[in-house]
């Protein structure tokens, strides 16, 4: 069956609920790789396909290289690199790609936010040692912190949420492959593996002092650069403005409904700030304007009016939700209620930049009311909700028992009554404890019961990240996936070596097991080859991080060793009966502080 061939004849029903997903498959077709998607969420590869797009004389953008793309201008004097994607594969094919229509050398870099500077390394390279000493990366003061906080603290859960989100353990065909990620083609290209990554932080920082009034103002390639904090999804993101040239780089007018959300786990986008950004993106009157995501618009009134439906979409989001929360409705109440308007009426049936082909209305709504009012809602239960182990065991119990439950649950799937089957199912697996802990447990009926309705519920939705996390989460329930590893808190070797030895220490404090701690009073100092030093002060079951100053215990080693340490490569016993690591004070009360911490290789 071809990707235009609809699997069903069935008449499309009028949706009551939330528009996130169709209630038949009507819309529901077969790729070209036998993916079983929504057929928009097909047609919307199109627009991601790899292909370097120029817009303007001495402009490129390399779409579909990964999952962002990798953006050039020329001026007078060479040629200036707008991000550097995942990895030095993916830059180094970029560069080659933009060669074949300019050979001006390369005379700087510039960061649009933290999430694309991977590959920065390919561009340094590719100039040679000489120059690259010299050249400068303008970025935003935030990025390096941004880089350390994602690295550090919250690795394990960054880790996991990008595994859900980007489809990055999904298959590649078959029904359940992966058709695109919404805004890119694929999370990396199998083409540019092994991938090697390596940050290379800003030298030059954009004036701390520039806002949406007052822009951080440069020379570059010989042309002028205004630079204007556009927070989007990253606090650090700015929007690129090129007067010469009529051309705005940016990272906040996306090939679909941006995402106030991110399934996979971000701190608050406040869409008030997004609405500024796009607002000052509209004011420059580009004639094009080149995106971190998708294709570049080209057209003065075409922009204004793409600008002008993306900016309302947000802004209805965020009012209609105010609205909500100002009459007492719950975060259901309100998440029902909220429906984008007909996109026709937002640009016309041509547009796409509204279409939820990436996150989806439903989640922003919750998200909004989250970031604007907390998780409270109003909703009397949420105070003091029942553990949820047994809350699951007391429902299936009212119901009249499991047998009960898994019969409603394959009707209501039966009848395309897919919320309902979705909670009831959820209830069967999340009422046992599975072998690690965890509420997860079930039978594997039940477990295949749950996996069937989230696969259905994955066929009809145009939403990549829904999309990709409930295939994911299907194919983990149906034991096609181990994701144990994700749920382990890891710190990248790469990523230690590339950051100050007390970024990774002071991380340590999250990894924290109470009872493991309890009764400990003992500061552990950690003394590392470049001269740094960093502490933690285990007390009252914290660890408080310090400069070290007055430690009476302290281990003293290399950063190579450490990141072996700490990225699992290397347990800490060994690294003291190799000499790599020298204990200064009374060895064992080192051990029960490293034994405190919920990491494998640093308690043995």
């Amino acid at each position: 069956m071809t990707a235009t061939e609809h699997t069903s004849n069935q008449a499309a029903q009028p949706n009551p609920f939330p528009d996130s997903f169709d209630l038949d498959d009507t819309n529901v077709v077969v790729g070209p790789r036998g993916q079983i998607a929504h057929q928009s969420t097909i047609d919307h590869t199109e627009r991601l396909e790899r292909r370097v797009w120029q817009p303007r004389p001495g402009v490129w953008s390399v779409v579909g290289n990964g999952l962002s793309n990798q953006n050039f201008v020329e001026g007078p004097d060479g040629l200036i690199c707008i991000d550097s994607g995942e990895s030095n594969q993916e830059m180094a094919w970029a560069l080659r790609a933009v060669r074949e229509h300019t050979d001006a050398p390369v005379v700087g870099v510039i960061y649009t936010h933290f999430h694309y500077v991977g590959g920065t390394r390919a561009i340094l390279d590719d100039i040679g040692a000489e120059r690259a000493a010299s050249i400068p990366i303008w970025g935003h003061a935030g990025i390096v912190g941004n880089l350390q906080r994602i690295g550090g603290e919250v690795s394990a859960a960054a880790q996991r949420g990008l595994v859900h989100q980007m489809a990055i353990l999904m298959p590649e065909d078959g029904p359940d492959g992966t058709v695109n990620l919404g805004l890119g083609v694929a999370w990396k290209l199998d083409e540019h593996a092994p991938y090697t990554r390596e940050v290379i932080a800003p030298t030059h920082l954009f004036d701390e002092a520039a806002s949406f009034d007052t822009p951080a103002t440069f020379e570059l390639a010989g042309l002028a650069v205004e630079v204007t904090p556009a927070p989007s999804d990253a606090d650090d993101s700015v929007t690129i403005w090129f007067p010469d040239l009529g051309v705005a780089v940016h990272n906040i007018l996306w090939p679909a409904l941006f995402n106030v959300f991110a399934i996979r786990g971000e701190e608050y986008r406040d869409p008030r700030i997004l609405l500024e950004g796009l607002d000052h993106l509209a004011s420059l009157g580009a004639e094009h304007v080149v995106a971190t995501h998708g294709p570049p618009i080209s057209g003065a009134d075409r922009i204004a009016e793409d600008i002008e439906a993306s900016r309302d979409s947000i802004q209805f989001l965020w009012d209609q939700t105010v609205r909500g929360l100002n009459r007492g409705l719950t975060v259901d109440e309100i998440t029902e209620q909220v429906q984008l308007p007909d996109p026709t009426e937002a640009g016309g049936p041509d547009r796409y930049l509204t279409e939820q082909h990436y996150g989806l209305a439903e989640h922003h709504v919750r998200q909004i009311h989250a970031g604007l009012r907390g998780w409270f809602d109003g909703h009397e239960a949420l105070l003091f909700p029942t553990p949820p182990l047994e809350r699951a065991r007391r429902l299936i119990e009212g119901f009249g028992g499991a047998d009960v439950v898994r019969a409603q649950a394959r009707a209501a799937a039966d009848e395309g009554d897919y919320r309902w089957a979705l909670e009831l199912a959820s209830w069967l697996v999340r009422s046992e404890v599975d072998a690690v802990g965890r509420i997860d447990g079930g039978t594997d009926d039940d477990r295949a019961l749950l996996a069937g309705v989230l696969r259905s519920i994955a066929q009809r939705t145009t939403s990549a990240n829904a999309r990709n996390w409930l295939i994911t989460r299907a194919l983990e329930l149906e034991g096609s996936l181990d994701l144990a590893r994700f749920r382990i808190h890891r710190f990248n070797r790469a990523e230690v070596l590339a950051n100050p030895p007390e970024v990774f220490v002071r991380s340590l404090r999250v990894t924290v097991v109470p009872d493991r701690a309890s009764g400990l009073n003992d500061h552990l100092r950690w003394e590392f080859d470049d001269g740094t030093i960093a502490g933690l002060h285990v007390r009252r079951c914290v660890a408080v991080p310090t400069d070290g100053s007055g430690a009476e215990l302290a281990i003293s080693l290399s950063l190579t060793t450490w990141a072996q340490i700490i990225s699992g490569k290397q347990t800490f016993s060994d690294a003291v009966a190799t000499g790599a690591v020298a204990l200064t004070g009374d060895e064992a009360r080192i051990r029960a502080v490293l034994g405190c911490f919920d990491h494998a290789t640093l308690g043995v």
